[in-house]
C-alpha cells in the first residue's frame, strides 16, 4: 500500500490479453532524476520483465497427443472397439 507519497509508475498494457491485461511497475525513489529514463529505457524494462515473466510461469497446455498419427488413434478406436463387444457381447 502506498499512502502518502507521489510514486511514478510505468503501466504496460498486454498487446494479447489472454494472460494478463496490464502490468505496472513503481519505480524506485533513486531513478528519478539520474537520466536513466531516455529513449523510453524504463518503459522497455518494463515490458521485457513482463515478456520474461509471461514466457517463464504462464504456459501453454501441454498437448499430450498432438503429434501421434492418426492411424495410432483408428488403431485405438478399432481396439476399444472390439474390447467393448467382447466385454458387452461374451463373444469368447
Amino acid at each position: 500500500m502506498v499512502k502518502g507519497t507521489s510514486k511514478r509508475v510505468v503501466v504496460v498494457k498486454s498487446p494479447d490479453p489472454k494472460f494478463f491485461e496490464q502490468a505496472i511497475f513503481i519505480l524506485r525513489e533513486d531513478i528519478r532524476g539520474k537520466g536513466t529514463e531516455r529513449g523510453g529505457d524504463v518503459l522497455r524494462e518494463a515490458q521485457r520483465v513482463a515478456d520474461d515473466y509471461v514466457r517463464d510461469y504462464v504456459s501453454e497446455p501441454r498437448k499430450i497427443f498432438s503429434n501421434m498419427p492418426p492411424m495410432f488413434f483408428s488403431v485405438l478406436g478399432a481396439a476399444a472397439g472390439i474390447m467393448a463387444s467382447i466385454i458387452i457381447f461374451n463373444v469368447l
